[in-house]
């Protein structure tokens, strides 16, 4: 009895230790190097504050988030990891259909940025993680899986945890690569509870967007 409790745990570490490979980062290492890539967008609206995630994709203060937290507001303040806000401009809206946009922030030196990956390689049962600002607590850490693809929409399903406020930020890879942009969740009960089934547009798709010309833009 004693040796088959022994070779059940042995299992057991082993399929653990498989879900971050040798060639991949751990989650506390992803996090150190992505966070500072990481902002909280707030978006001054005439009846309140629409708030959001985004992440830095060029050192000059490129943002990649999420259309749908800007609304029809002009007042857009980033707040970088550090605590520093800076007034952003958008520099590429797309269409509703595809709720992406850019923002550009002029900050005085070079940021940490995001490397995109490629969604393609994607499997379900791959490990994910998401970083976002859900209900304001900024800088906040989920994992999960992958638990579908729904190619017909175009989405990535997991069971990261993802909350008002982490829309536009990164569900990335055991590689630390942005694989998705959080856009959504299941809310079948008006967030009663948390169901744990979260929606992300996949990078490849989005990197076909930011190609486009500038008839798709704002």
């Amino acid at each position: 009895m004693i040796k088959k409790l022994i070779l059940f745990f042995t299992v057991i570490i082993s399929v653990q230790a498989h879900a971050f490979s040798l060639s991949s980062k751990t989650p506390s290492v992803i996090y150190q190097k992505i966070n500072p890539a990481i902002v909280s967008i707030d978006t001054h609206l005439p009846d309140g504050i629409s708030c959001g995630t985004g992440c830095i994709i060029d050192k000059s203060g490129v943002i990649l988030t999420s259309a749908h937290i800007l609304e029809d507001g002009k007042d857009i303040v980033v707040t970088m990891s550090n605590g520093e806000d800076y007034k952003a401009d958008i520099l590429k809206k797309f269409d509703r259909g595809k709720d992406i946009a850019l923002l550009k922030i002029a900050v005085p030196y070079e940021l940490a940025t995001v490397k995109m990956g490629d969604s393609a390689k994607v499997k379900v049962g791959d490990s994910v993680l998401a970083i976002g600002n859900p209900f304001g607590f900024n800088g906040t850490l989920t994992m999960g899986i992958v638990s579908r693809i729904d190619y017909f929409r175009n989405r990535i399903q997991t069971d990261a945890a993802i909350n008002p406020g982490s829309s536009g930020g990164p569900l990335l890879n055991s590689h630390g690569e942005i694989i998705g942009i959080n856009q959504a969740i299941y809310n079948p009960d008006n967030n009663i509870s948390n169901v744990g089934i979260g929606f992300a547009t996949p990078i490849n798709i989005i990197k076909e967007y930011m190609s486009e010309d500038d008839s798709g833009g704002i």
